[in-house]
């Protein structure tokens, strides 16, 4: 297996053992510490968005001196342990301190989304971040069944051991690849310096760079609404179902990730027929919210239907954004560019977890639907605002540098892109 598609391996590891615990958290502290407060288990869930936000920063500091597949072995291996070590917390705010530094830890693997783009031609980026989103919504699959299965099966804490198992498959893939592709554990630090002052040099002003601002503005409001039913999602559904079974919770929960698998493909063969793709970013966010108000209505049926209205439309928003990001961005700003979307993107889910809590505790269960169905309508109207706005100044700037990419076309928008190498392709509304 080349190193790669190694790296995208590692990469579903990573994701499942994250999203092992995620939809069951409220079940957890109330099981295992008989802490029942909503507001509590989303202001744990938003702490593990703070420690990623402080933390990731300083890896990639670390990796300019120490190759980030050499900081994996130790970092994954400390994440293993500090899991290991969360089972045995006998209180509260010490499973806290353990669970949060484990993530500190863990979330150095976020390194190889661009440890991978530094190894992919400009042509083949596109490709590699469809890959990448179907490994994202596949983890969120597997991590949810897994979860509710150990939950079903065993109990709570013993998810930990599933979390920490991911960790430690990451660390040997790690060291597997350093072994076999003769990996140097210190980086080209100097090259590295130098390409920085390069990029310095070149870097674009804050009205270039306002197209990236504007995407990371919109980016913060939608994962907002998308996260904000994110930390009860199975509770909701064991209520409003009348089954306790944390299997069938967790497969609910997965939903939006299967249904984004038969998008990929539904997709793929669309664009290989030569017909237009449903991907008008406006119309997803409106279906998206039509698919999160569906939810919101106490009814079995009604609910799965909404996740499955919601799955469609997040598949399709999330790549779309994505291959926005670098149509938008330069090969010399991609570093920095990245670190920006990312931290509004923490950000976003920061907020969400924080108000999910609140939200919950004072009116209940059924309210962030509700909320985040009218965060989404503001969000198409802020896509209308921020996207379409600006696209005439930025195309007509971008001209000239988007004829030199190889597989994209001298008229080509900033705001478009083709994935032609999956056969989904993404363009501007």
């Amino acid at each position: 297996m080349n190193l790669r598609n190694t790296i995208i391996l590692m990469t579903t590891f990573a994701v499942v053992s994250d999203a092992i615990l995620i939809p069951f958290y409220p079940q957890f502290f109330a099981a295992r510490y008989g802490v029942t407060s909503p507001v509590h288990a989303g202001a744990y869930v938003a702490c593990i968005s703070i420690v990623v936000m402080l933390t990731l920063p300083v890896w990639a500091r670390i990796a300019k001196r120490l190759d980030a597949m050499h900081l994996l072995v130790y970092t994954q291996c400390a994440a293993g342990v500090l899991s290991i070590a969360s089972y045995f917390a006998t209180t509260v705010p010490l499973f806290w301190v353990l669970s949060l530094a484990m993530f500190m830890c863990k979330s150095s693997y976020l390194l190889m989304y661009p440890y991978m783009m530094r190894l992919e031609a400009k042509e083949s980026h596109a490709h590699t971040i469809g890959v990448l989103s179907v490994v994202v919504h596949f983890g969120a699959i597997a991590g949810a069944v897994a979860g509710g299965l150990v939950m079903q099966v065993w109990d709570a804490h013993h998810c930990i051991f599933a979390m920490a198992a991911g960790d430690f498959v990451q660390m040997a893939i790690c060291m597997r690849l350093i072994r076999t592709h003769r990996i140097s554990r210190r980086c080209r630090f100097l090259d590295d310096q130098a390409d920085g002052a390069k990029a310095q040099a070149a870097r674009p002003g804050l009205r270039a760079r306002l197209p990236i601002l504007r995407l990371a503005l919109l980016m913060l409001a939608f994962d907002f609404c998308v996260y904000l039913i994110r930390p009860f999602m199975s509770s909701y559904w064991q209520r409003v179902s009348g089954s306790s079974s944390e299997l069938a919770s967790g497969l609910v929960f997965a939903i939006p990730g299967m249904v984004a698998l038969a998008a990929l493909r539904i997709n793929k063969r669309l664009a290989g027929h030569g017909k237009p793709l449903p991907n008008p970013m406006t119309a997803n966010l409106l279906l998206c919210t039509a698919g999160m108000l569906l939810q919101g209505v106490e009814a079995p049926l009604a609910i799965v239907a909404g996740r499955v209205l919601f799955g469609w439309a997040l598949f399709q928003i999330v790549v779309k954004l994505d291959v926005t990001m670098f149509a938008l961005s330069t090969p010399a700003s991609y570093a920095a560019d990245y670190s920006v979307i990312n931290f509004f993107q923490n950000l976003g889910v920061l907020l969400a977890s924080f108000a999910a809590g609140a939200i919950v505790d004072t009116t209940g269960l059924r309210a962030p639907f509700f909320i985040a169905s009218a965060g989404l309508v503001l969000t198409a109207l802020l896509a209308v605002w921020l996207l379409d706005r600006p696209r005439a100044a930025a195309s007509a700037e971008s001209t000239a540098s988007a004829a030199s990419d190889v597989g994209h076309p001298p008229a080509a928008s900033p705001l478009s892109s083709d994935l032609t190498d999956s056969g989904v392709t993404v363009r501007a509304n």
